[in-house]
Order: structure tokens, then sequence, then C-alpha cells
């Protein structure tokens, strides 16, 4: 069957869908490296709410996307950019969502780490974020996963310079039960992010936030690099302290870096492994076996989509993410909390489709192109 898919142009162009998914094996956790999917959260969509209401879960289908994940080997990263956190998502939903994950792990022995954040608040004084990331910081620790110090508004906004990040984070490293993941979230993802450690200068930022690691190693597992810069994430990988790991949030560049060179490699904390969860787990199963190159003819090809999810403005690509889930038959809709289905426009979600139907992404090809065709006929492409 010929699908006909809208292009940025306005025109439609034939598509013809693949009948043959990506054939992928459930598996255990990995032994060459450590990988998280950042993973989505699925919406009530019977829920009566608005778009600023508080959000409405489907705890079912979201735990059970939970288990997807876990059964080909991949950790989760719980509540965190992915999961819509500051972007529809608010904290009395991030800490339902942490509870309920992490019991969900401990019953099917999946590896869980959360966000620790600051997003009850949106301002004040350091001794107010303080505790607003010590509140956090307890939901993690009381439901025994792993805690993951993800980058605060409330602090970019009223930090005066590097010394308020040094002592912020300096105070939850002393008193965190358990080595954390530091998360640096570039402005591409949060524009309040802008200047991140006290300078919009990254070469400047990169050292006060090796200050932060270099304080207390003993209480940094490792650190999460969003920048979509691979030059300065393998830069900064090559100053961690001898035992820090260095987790890549690169979506744009991940195989490259996952894969490593002579003097390292990178771990993985991605949201593109939401969608390509079974063939990211394969690829990472042919590096454990020393298999680099088929590690990349296997992942290399992703690339393209993940890019294309991420494009600018890049913190709206979820709606690419649920969209592939709902394709995928991982959910019953294409609804989102905070509304943000309607963040990406019809070319963009049609060729997400394409790329991943490429790919092989879908377990039922006949049920993505289906649930594709309702989406077109509803913004009026009926051919």
């Amino acid at each position: 069957m010929t699908i006909h898919l809208p292009d940025a142009g306005g025109t439609l162009r034939a598509y013809e869908p693949r009948t043959e998914p990506f054939a992928a094996a459930a598996g255990t956790p990995f032994t060459s490296r450590t990988v998280f999917s950042a993973a989505h959260v699925v919406a009530d969509p019977f829920a009566d709410v608005s778009p600023d209401s508080p959000a409405a879960v489907d705890w079912d289908a979201t735990l059970a996307f939970r288990r997807h994940l876990w059964s080909h080997g991949l950790g989760v990263a719980e509540a965190m950019d992915t999961a819509q956190r500051g972007m529809g998502l608010d904290w009395a939903g991030a800490a339902e969502l942490i509870r309920r994950s992490a019991a969900e792990a401990r019953s099917v022995g999946g590896r869980i780490a959360c966000g620790v954040g600051t997003d009850q608040i949106t301002g004040g004084s350091l001794a107010g974020i303080r505790a607003a990331y010590e509140e956090q910081l307890a939901v993690v620790e009381e439901s025994g996963a792993q805690a993951i110090l993800m980058a605060s508004r409330a602090l970019a906004a009223t930090a005066r310079g590097p010394e308020d990040y040094l002592g912020v984070y300096g105070h939850l490293l002393r008193q965190a039960a358990e080595p954390v993941v530091l998360h640096w979230l570039g402005p591409m993802f949060d524009p309040a992010l802008e200047g991140y450690w006290g300078s919009s200068d990254l070469d400047a930022a990169t050292q006060v936030f090796l200050d932060v690691i270099a304080a207390h190693p003993d209480k940094v597992d490792g650190v999460k690099i969003s920048l979509l810069d691979a030059r300065r994430e393998v830069d900064l990988r090559r100053r961690l302290p001898r035992g820090v790991r260095c987790y890549t949030g690169d979506d744009f560049n991940y195989p490259e870096l996952i894969a490593g060179d002579e003097q390292g490699f990178s771990h993985a904390l991605l949201g593109i492994f939401d969608p390509l969860g079974p063939l990211a787990a394969e690829a990472v199963r042919l590096l454990d076996t020393g298999d680099t190159a088929g590690f990349r003819a296997l992942l290399d090809p992703t690339v393209e989509l993940s890019r294309h999810l991420f494009q600018a403005p890049t913190r709206f690509y979820k709606t690419g993410v649920v969209l592939l889930a709902w394709l995928a038959g991982h959910q019953s809709h294409f609804t989102m909390v905070g509304g943000l289905q309607s963040a990406r426009s019809l070319p963009h979600l049609a060729r997400a489709y394409e790329l991943a139907d490429r790919l092989g992404l879908f377990p039922d090809s006949e049920l993505a192109e289906e649930r594709m065709r309702t989406l077109l006929a509803l913004h009026g492409v009926n051919r």
C-alpha cells in the first residue's frame, strides 16, 4: 500500500511502507556499557484537563512502557526531560511517577535512576533552592532509585556566579546517600538554562563543572552531558577523575561517543533510546562482544531519525517520541500532557514516521500505517 505524506513545501509524495520490522529479542543488561533510556509518560486521554492543568497520566500504560525497556536490558532514566519535566509534568506528578516506577523496577529487577530538580519552585534564595533539591533528593532516595541531579531553572535565575553553583552542588553531594549522576542540560533543550555553571562561555562553564566533580569525586557516579557537541563531550570525558563515568546525552552523535576511541568511551542516557529501545539494545550487545563495526552499522542509520526528532526547537522532541510510541502500539492514542502533541507540524511528524518505518521500528507495520493515515485524515489528507 502507498501512503501519501506531506512535505514542508505543502505537497504530497508517495511512500511505500516497510513490511518487515526489526527483530530484537529480550535480553539481560549489558556488560560493556551502562545504558539508560529516558522514558516518556503516557497521558490519560479521557481526563478533563486543559494544557495548564496538572498532568493526568495513564499509569498502566506508562509503567508498561518501562517494562518494555527493561525487557531489552535497558535502564530507565525516570522523570527526566523526556518525561516532560517542566513542560507539562509538575513536581507532584513527577514524584508520583518516581515512586511508581521505582516500585515497578524492584518488582521486575530493572535498573532505574530518577531526576532530582527544583521544579516545585520558580526562583528564590539559594537556601530555598537547596531545600527544593533536598526535598526531591529525599523522594528519590526513599524510593531506592539512583539520583540524577538535574540542572535547575531556579538556580540559573538566582546564581550570581560560579561560587553559587559550587556551594549548592557541594551541599547536595555531601549529603547524598549514594553517588549521583550530575546532569548538564544545554539551553537548546531548555532556554532557561542559558549560562549554567555561571557563564555562557562553555570553556569557563566546563571548568566550574569539573571543579564541582573534583571536590566530591566519591559522590559522583557519572556526568550526563546534553550539549549536542561531540568534541566538547570527548574533551570533558578525558578530564574526568578516574572512576567517574560520562553518560552521553548527545542525541546527534551518540554512536561515535558510545563506541569511543583509544582513550575511552561514553555510557548512555538518551531520550532517543525511548523509540530506539530494542534496536539500541541489540547494537550495544554487539559492542559487548567487541564488534564495534557491527554496533556502528546497526546504530549509525538511526542518527537521521534522531537529528530530525531533535531539530530546533529541540525541546519539542518529545512530540516525535510520543508519536512513534503510538505508531508502534505502545499506547492507544497520540495525546500528551500539556497538549504538547500540537508542538510539531504535520510534515515533521510525517517525516518521523517515514524515517522510523525505514528502520523497522514498528512491530506491526500495518497498525503504524493505519494510525498514520488516521492522523493525516484529521489534518485533511485523504489520499
